[in-house]
């Protein structure tokens, strides 16, 4: 394949949306359906573009091919800033005449929206400010807490319609750093992931042992930090963790004994428990744990699993 067309490909990789990335090149109708299912749609664009100038250099990719490329990418209903703008703010000042609306666009191509609420008979309170951020050609935006709880349902509209979205769904996610929302809701902190071969031992010195001590002395729980070693990096990788504060955890059960008779053998209401770890970085505080020797490794999937599955709040009921 021609290096100025396997540039061509890169360059054209690059600009898609990753939300966009699957559809176009389906459309494209270049790589095989098999060539698609084993692209990993997750990772970053450099890798994911080598990998698709790989799977074009086996077939031999021409300047014909990307050009067609190029004309799916510009086929596209690319995202229109200036309606976006207009629609959300025409939705809101249609139902309230006392709301101010403003937006700003950053180097990330991400929409900033500062909402000032107001009501019938008072003007917005600039001092309590609504904000949204919203990445555009992705079904994501981030909301700060709204005073006026009543607005929400108004805001939540005002969202799909400019969107283009169909519906909203509220995240069980929350926390005060909008980088880490975000690198959790795109899967960004598990694109810097290291490949740790868990059959090469660990070295003593990263177990932060002290190399000058009696060669008679025995180590005998060696093994055992490089299993915690080795467990904890094969569940949370060796990249730093996106920052979140804390996690709730909400248990609902019904009572379960044996023996029969007693106060609670007759309860028809669950028993509920709630559960919250706070931290001002829980999910490093975790991931430093077992390697403390503070818990046993692995930690518990409900605790190991917060990133994967997008939340910090949780129900836990009886199946």
């Amino acid at each position: 394949m021609d290096e100025n067309v396997a540039e061509f490909i890169r360059r054209s990789i690059l600009k898609i949306p990753l939300c966009e990335m699957k559809t176009i090149l389906k459309a494209w109708n270049f790589l095989s359906e098999d060539q698609l299912q084993t692209i990993n749609f997750r990772q970053r664009k450099e890798f994911l573009a080598q990998e698709v100038i790989l799977m074009c250099e086996e077939k031999c990719a021409r300047l014909d091919d990307m050009a067609l490329l190029d004309i799916v990418c510009e086929d596209v209903d690319l995202f229109d800033m200036k309606w976006f703008q207009c629609s959300f703010k025409k939705i809101l000042q249609r139902a309230l005449r006392n709301v101010t609306v403003s937006f700003r666009v950053d180097g990330k191509n991400a929409v900033w929206i500062r909402i000032a609420w107001g009501t019938q008979y008072s003007q917005p309170n600039q001092y309590k400010p609504t904000f949204v951020v919203y990445y555009p050609q992705t079904p994501y935006a981030f909301i700060s807490s709204c005073h006026l709880k009543s607005n929400v349902p108004l805001l939540h509209q005002a969202l799909k319609v400019a969107s283009k979205h169909h519906q909203i769904v509220q995240m069980d996610l929350r926390s005060r750093h909008l980088d880490s929302l975000k690198a959790i809701v795109f899967r960004e902190y598990d694109q810097t992931f290291e490949s740790h071969n868990s059959t090469v031992p660990l070295q003593e010195g990263n177990l932060g042992l002290d190399m000058n001590l009696d060669s008679n002395i025995i180590h005998e729980n060696l093994e055992e930090k490089e299993r915690i070693h080795r467990v904890t990096q094969e569940t949370f990788g060796a990249h730093p963790q996106p920052q979140l504060e804390f996690a709730q955890y909400k248990l609902e059960t019904k009572f379960k004994s044996g023996i029969s008779g007693g106060i609670l053998a007759d309860r028809k209401e669950p028993l509920r428990c709630l559960i919250k770890f706070s931290s001002p970085h829980l999910l490093e505080a975790l991931k430093s744990l077992a390697p403390a020797g503070i818990a046993d490794a692995p930690l518990s999937p409900l605790l190991t699993c917060i990133a994967n599955k997008k939340m910090n709040y949780f129900k836990i009921r009886d199946k």
